[in-house]
C-alpha cells in the first residue's frame, strides 16, 4: 500500500512538473504585463463593455500573448539553449518537444483570434492576430537575428495589448489608443538593452545582434538616454491633450524623471562592473515604471469617473 502510495505521487508530481512546463512556453510572467496593459486599454475606453464580454476579450488577448510565447520558444530553441538566462526553458532542457510548443501556438493563436472576433469584433481580433504575427514572424524569425535594431522595431509587438482591448470596446483606433501604444513602444528599447549591457556574453555566444554587441557600449548608453527621454516625453501627451489629470501627471513626472536619472547614471559609467550595475538597476526600475503608469492611467480615470476630480 505505502508503495502503491508513494507511485501515486511520484505520478502526479510528474504531472504537475509537466503542466508547468506547458504554462512555462506561454511566458506568463510577460503575459501578466499584456494582460494589464490591455486590461487598461479596454477600462480606459468610452462607452465601456459588458463585464463578461470584457473578460472574455482580456481572457482571449492572454491566450494570444501566451501562444506568442510558445512560437517564439520554439523557434528559439537552439539560441536560448546556449543562453544562460534561458538554458532552463522546457524546450532547451529537454522537458518539452520543439513540436508540441508548435502546435500549442498555432491552436491557441487560431482559438484566442476566432473568440475574440465573435465575441467583441473584428477589428480587435485583426490586431490581435497581426500582433501574435508581428511578434512571432517579424521580430522573432526576422529582426532578432538579423538587425541590432531588433528591439526597436519589435517593441511593436508589446506596445498593441493596450489598442487590442481598447478596440475590443469601441471598434476602432484613436489617438488614445496610439498614444498608450507610444509609451510602450518608447519603453521597449531602454528596457532591453540596460538589460543587453550586462548580459552581453549571453547575446554574443547566441549570435543575437543586439546593440551593445554590435555598436559596442558607448552607442548603446547613449541610445538608452535618448530613448529614456523620448519616452518621459511621450508619458506626458496624455496630459497635454487633457486625457488624462493631476494624479497621472504626478505620477508620470515623478516616474519619468527617475527613469531619465537612472539612464543618465548609467550613461555617464565608464568601467564595466560599474556599467553592468547601472544596467541592471535601470533594468530592474524599468519593470516597475511601465506597470506605476499605467496604473496611474486607470487610478486617474477611475477618480474623474467618480467624480473626485
Amino acid at each position: 500500500m505505502a508503495y502503491v502510495h508513494h507511485s501515486h505521487d511520484v505520478h502526479v508530481r510528474a504531472l504537475e512538473a509537466r503542466v508547468g512546463d506547458y504554462v512555462a512556453l506561454l511566458k506568463p510572467r510577460v503575459m501578466s504585463l499584456v494582460v494589464f496593459t490591455a486590461l487598461v486599454g479596454l477600462l480606459l475606453a468610452p462607452g465601456g463593455i459588458n463585464p463578461i464580454i470584457g473578460a472574455i476579450a482580456i481572457l482571449c488577448i492572454a491566450i494570444g500573448a501566451g501562444a506568442s510565447g510558445a512560437l517564439n520558444m520554439w523557434y528559439d530553441a537552439d539560441i536560448d539553449a546556449v543562453m544562460s538566462r534561458t538554458v532552463n526553458r522546457p524546450i532547451p532542457a529537454g522537458r518539452i518537444e520543439r513540436d508540441h510548443a508548435l502546435a500549442l501556438g498555432l491552436v491557441l493563436s487560431v482559438f484566442s483570434v476566432c473568440l475574440l472576433g465573435l465575441a467583441t469584433n473584428w477589428l480587435a481580433a485583426g490586431l490581435l492576430g497581426f500582433t501574435i504575427f508581428f511578434y512571432a514572424v517579424i521580430y522573432t524569425m526576422w529582426l532578432k537575428r538579423s538587425t541590432p535594431q531588433n528591439i526597436v522595431i519589435g517593441g511593436a509587438a508589446g506596445a498593441f495589448p493596450p489598442m487590442v482591448g481598447w478596440a475590443a470596446v469601441t471598434g476602432s483606433i484613436s489617438i488614445e489608443s496610439i498614444v498608450l501604444f507610444l509609451i510602450i513602444f518608447l519603453w521597449t528599447p531602454p528596457h532591453f538593452w540596460a538589460l543587453a549591457l550586462y548580459k552581453q556574453s549571453d547575446y554574443g555566444a547566441a549570435g543575437v545582434p543586439m546593440l551593445p554587441n554590435v555598436a559596442g557600449e558607448r552607442v548603446t548608453k547613449v541610445q538608452i538616454l535618448v530613448y529614456s527621454v523620448l519616452l518621459v516625453a511621450s508619458s506626458l501627451i496624455p496630459s497635454l491633450t487633457g486625457f488624462m489629470g493631476p494624479i497621472y501627471t504626478v505620477a508620470a513626472l515623478a516616474t519619468g524623471a527617475g527613469f531619465v536619472w537612472l539612464a543618465w547614471a548609467l550613461f555617464r559609467t565608464t568601467e564595466t562592473v560599474a556599467m553592468k550595475k547601472a544596467g541592471r538597476s535601470l533594468f530592474t526600475y524599468s519593470l516597475s515604471y511601465l506597470a506605476v503608469i499605467f496604473f496611474a492611467l486607470l487610478t486617474d480615470h477611475a477618480a474623474r469617473v467618480l467624480g473626485w476630480l
